[in-house]
């Protein structure tokens, strides 16, 4: 058993602990103490003893340096019974201070309620730590309470205990102790990985009206005036931010005139044509169907002619760097329909996805293509290699696994999201038949390697006559001889385009 006959207590927390204090005072102990708590303990009239009185030094650096003296760490890590700490003890004037109660800077509440980092940072506590690490340290001979939820059971112990604690109890507090001070470096750690991988949460937010169903909370981490100008429309929600996410990142891939649909944040309908107007024809061309409250996205400004075209569809959200007036007018006439002058392109270069306990954070896909190795029956023609181009691109945002089958820069026929390469090349043929496309001459881009060449023959059966993929599979020469047998270009790229 240790009797407690001084005491150090500097918190940040106050409620709770007045009994504590009077209790101490009550047996006679010392009571050491600074800034706000010192102030406390004197307007409840009991008396305290300033930690500058021990260090001569005053707070300084705005506060940032209190107990940071050996007068205050010698007294809470000196040995009581090792004759060489109590004899260095007395010739530098340490008392020996028997519990420390101290807790830390409310950092995870600030973080919470701030992106401030100024202010975040200040919140980082260095004294707290050191002084409950070092009283933990020393549990032999000092009680440490780190947390005001044990100012109920430290109070119980000094009434019923006379003052005294028991190593046993003391050994105790130690444990919660480090794990105060575990759990409270982590949160630093935490806040300074998310800022070196720049994670949206420390940006301003933006409560949604509900997430992807209406039972789901939402919120959106970010600026988006810093994308778009809103120029009608109602506001924008869970559904069509991610949507709106799929056309920008897809549209962003091109460089000549390209109009296209997304549908749950899939390509439904893309094309590239000289003219806006015309892209747009071919796009919905592709999928008349599935364009129906889709999310639009253009390259190209956006004129009167093709407003009245789009106006006479009902969607969502259209997506352009620039409308004519004519254009605006015609669209605005549905109140509710978003329009989103696009200003610039994310510049994100890592996604993040939540997942189990935790997150995983990756870069972005970018490019298209590592190589370009011509590996079938013949080289691809200069048509067919700007289809391919095309093609593996939009396959690249189709979710996998994946096919797009292309002709003259325009989705044809697409399959997405099947558990078998097989069936999306047969969703996509018969998408395709469905919308009367001739494929003969088409080419066909798949997000991943063919498994055998059950794709490729049946590719070649509904008219492909090219095809590109990353390659990589054990059984890519089954492929590959298919096509050299059937005069067919393929492609290899060595870039795999997975998207789950």
């Amino acid at each position: 058993m240790k009797k407690i006959q001084s005491a150090l207590i500097s918190v940040f927390y106050k409620d709770g602990l007045e009994n504590i204090v009077r209790t101490l005072a009550g047996l006679g102990v010392t009571i050491y103490s600074t800034g706000g708590t010192q102030q406390f303990i004197e307007k409840m009239g009991i008396k305290v003893v300033p930690v500058e009185e021990l260090t001569t030094y005053p707070s300084i650096l705005g506060g940032r340096v209190k107990t940071l003296h050996p007068s205050v760490f010698g007294g809470i890590l000196g040995k009581r019974d090792d004759e060489t700490h109590l004899k260095e003890m007395k010739q530098y004037h340490i008392p020996e201070i028997d519990l420390v109660i101290v807790d830390l800077y409310p950092f995870e509440e600030t973080v919470a309620s701030t992106t401030d980092e100024k202010a975040i940072i200040e919140k980082i506590d260095i004294g707290g730590p050191s002084m409950i690490r070092g009283a933990a340290k020393n549990h032999k001979d000092v009680a440490v309470v780190a947390n005001k939820a044990d100012y109920i059971l430290l109070e119980t112990i000094l009434k019923d205990q006379k003052g005294e604690t028991s190593l046993e109890q003391r050994r105790t507090f130690a444990i919660k102790a480090f794990d105060v001070c575990t759990a409270y470096d982590t949160a630093i750690s935490n806040y300074f990985h998310h800022l070196s991988v720049t994670t949206p949460f420390n940006k301003e937010e933006k409560a949604m009206r509900y997430g992807e169903n209406p039972h789901q909370k939402a919120v959106f981490f970010g600026n988006l005036s810093e994308l778009f100008d809103q120029l009608n429309g109602k506001e924008l929600s869970y559904n069509n931010l991610v949507d709106v996410d799929a056309a920008v990142q897809l549209i962003g891939e091109f460089k000549e005139i390209t109009f296209a649909i997304i549908k749950h944040t899939n390509v439904c309908g893309v094309a590239q044509r000289a003219a806006v107007k015309d892209s747009w024809d071919a796009a919905l061309a592709g999928d008349p169907e599935s364009a129906f409250g889709g999310v639009l996205v253009c390259n190209g400004m956006i004129d009167k002619a093709t407003a009245n075209a789009i106006n006479e569809i009902f969607f969502e959200v259209l997506i352009a760097p620039s409308f004519d007036e004519d254009a605006l007018a015609i669209l605005k006439s549905k109140k509710n329909r978003i329009l989103l002058q696009l200003k610039a392109q994310p510049q994100n270069k890592e996604m993040h996805k939540s997942l189990l306990n935790g997150v995983l954070i990756q870069g972005v896909d970018e490019g298209n293509y590592t190589e370009w190795k011509e590996t079938g029956g013949r080289e691809t023609t200069a048509v067919e290699k700007k289809d391919l181009e095309f093609a593996n691109l939009v396959c690249k945002h189709l979710k996998s696994n994946a096919i797009a089958l292309v002709k003259n820069k325009q989705l044809v026929g697409k399959g997405c999201g099947q558990t078998s390469r097989i069936d999306s090349l047969r969703q996509a043929v018969e998408k395709a038949k469905q919308f009367s496309f001739d494929l003969q001459g088409a080419v066909m881009a798949s997000d991943a390697f063919f498994p055998f060449n059950d794709c490729v023959k049946l590719g070649h059966e509904a008219g492909v006559t090219s095809f590109i993929q990353p390659g990589g599979s054990i059984r890519d020469n089954d492929s590959i001889e298919y096509c050299k047998q059937n005069n067919l270009a393929m492609v290899i790229t060595g870039m795999r385009h997975f998207k789950h």
